[in-house]
């Protein structure tokens, strides 16, 4: 045995095993890092001042800085900024108070003015539970002279669709005794009617075939003179636009349309003549292909319909795009795109028809990986994979992928409705991607 100052052997006693910190070992648990919150100072209190109709609680759900947690600078620089973002003030300021035990944070805010209530004069056809739905302000709301404006607008828009084209609406901002009342003024007018529509001008369809295809419509049956005529002018300007496109799919590809309103003397009935100028039709003069590089040019020309001599379809050329992607995309270019042109050439009626093909790059299967949302015990993955005719190592056909997310729509195993979770999809995601959305 040796007292104080005498060894044994020569040699010196090992050194104490050196235990990490609590700090550190409360911050590395298994193994595991665990998030830190920024700062060394302690945020001692949190107070808002300026608030007077937007509530306390309301304010401090949208703030990240708390009593007892790290005080951090840019998390209350995202506090003001998330406040701001309310809408409810017309700004944000803080003030910070550092002491010995801890930082006082203070955010000071300024309301915007609120509206109390909104009043609507004059509205006699339509219902005050109808118009404040699509008014889109309402009591409560920030006093924001913008989002009036826009609401007056939304009204006339929708006072327009319904038949009244002369409606006019003034807002006041303000009345005696409540400084934070809407009022908008309406002078409805006289509800508008179709009593007729007539189509000038078409010599190679009936005029009977071209009111099916335009959205406008006269009395129902002709004899009904109160039942889905109501006027709207943007639908009638439309259907200016749609005789002119069906024209054009005819291959009178310089065909224009115009209309005429006439009203009758009482104001409230009016008749719609649209005026078309066919001019002449289009002969299919060279059909090119450009930008095709894996794929010969004669084995998508056997795939088109549309061939020089042919008057112009535009319904066909429709048709030999889709048959010219699904080419591709039977082959793995699944993102294959072709754009068409039409050239007018010098000659009389002829146009030159040009696909410009990108092809993008070949994609082939590699993991098939099924993400359930929901209840998972309630659903296999190979009950999922059954109804996908994908396979690892094919070589990924369009066509199968939109059957296949069409097949899992109709499964009737899975929630395809929007507003209650998002539809079943099939997503292509390039392998080393993340995953996150998936």
């Amino acid at each position: 045995m040796g007292g104080p100052g005498m060894g044994g052997g020569g040699a010196g006693a090992p050194p104490a095993e050196e235990k990490p910190k609590f700090r550190d070992h409360i911050h590395n648990i298994e193994g595991l890092p665990i998030h830190r919150e920024k700062g060394d100072a302690i945020v001692k209190s949190v107070r808002v001042v300026g608030n007077r109709a937007v509530g306390i609680h309301k304010i401090t759900s949208k703030l990240q800085t708390r009593k007892s947690r790290f005080y951090d600078y840019e998390v209350v620089l995202g506090d003001v900024r998330r406040l701001n973002d309310m809408g409810s003030f017309d700004h944000v300021t803080f003030k910070i108070d550092e002491q010995p035990d801890g930082v006082d944070v203070t955010y000071i805010v300024h309301e915007r003015p609120m509206i109390t209530r909104v009043v609507y004069h004059g509205n006699r056809a339509m219902g005050e539970r109808e118009i404040s739905g699509r008014c889109g302000i309402s009591k409560g709301d920030p006093l924001s002279e913008f989002s009036i404006e826009s609401a007056r607008r939304r009204l006339i828009d929708y006072y327009q669709s319904e038949g009244f084209n002369q409606v006019s609406i003034t807002t006041v901002i303000g009345i005696e005794g409540d400084p934070g009342a809407v009022v908008y003024r309406i002078n409805e007018g006289p509800k508008e009617r179709i009593a007729s529509i007539h189509i000038h001008g078409s010599t190679i369809v009936s005029e009977a075939r071209l009111k099916k295809i335009i959205n406008s419509r006269g009395p129902l049956a002709g004899i009904i003179p109160y039942i889905g005529n109501a006027v709207d002018m943007r639908k009638i300007d439309q259907d200016v636009d749609v005789l002119a496109t069906y024209y054009h799919n005819l291959g009178f590809l310089t065909a224009t349309v115009g209309r005429q309103i006439e009203y009758d003397d009482s104001g409230k009935w009016l008749t719609v003549t649209f005026v078309v100028n066919e001019g002449p039709r289009f002969k299919v003069n060279d059909v090119q292909i450009i930008g095709n590089q894996y794929i010969t040019e004669e084995s998508l020309r056997q795939r088109m319909n549309l061939k020089p001599g042919d008057m112009f379809d535009g319904t066909l050329m429709r048709r030999d795009i889709g048959e010219l992607v699904y080419g591709y995309g039977e082959l793995g270019y699944i993102y294959a795109d072709v754009e068409p042109k039409t050239v007018m050439r010098d000659e009389s009626n002829v146009v030159d028809l040009v696909y410009e093909i990108t092809e993008g790059d070949r994609w082939k299967v590699g993991e098939i990986l099924v993400n359930i949302e929901g209840e998972p015990d309630l659903m296999k993955e190979t009950t999922m994979l059954n109804l996908v005719d994908l396979r690892e190592g094919d070589w990924i056909d369009r066509r199968t992928l939109e059957l296949n997310r069409r097949r899992l729509e109709r499964s009737q195993l899975l929630e395809v409705n929007p507003q209650i979770a998002d539809p079943p999809d099939i997503k292509v995601v390039p392998r080393g991607e993340q995953f996150d959305d998936f």
